[in-house]
C-alpha cells in the first residue's frame, strides 16, 4: 500500500498536479493575492490586531 507521501508525489507530477501547480503560479504572480497572503500571515505570527 502507498503512503501518503508516494500517492501525493505521484499526483503532482501527473496531469493534475501540474495544472494545479501552474494555476498556484499564477495566483502567486498576482499582486492583490500577494497582499492577501502578507496580510493573513501578519496575523498569524501575531501582528496587528489580538482578540483576547
Amino acid at each position: 500500500m502507498p503512503t501518503l507521501i508516494d500517492r501525493i508525489r505521484r499526483y503532482a507530477t501527473g496531469p493534475q498536479g501540474r495544472r494545479m501547480r501552474a494555476k498556484a503560479e499564477r495566483y502567486a504572480r498576482d499582486p492583490r493575492t500577494q497582499a492577501k497572503v502578507r496580510r493573513l500571515m501578519a496575523r498569524l505570527r501575531g501582528g496587528g490586531h489580538h482578540r483576547h
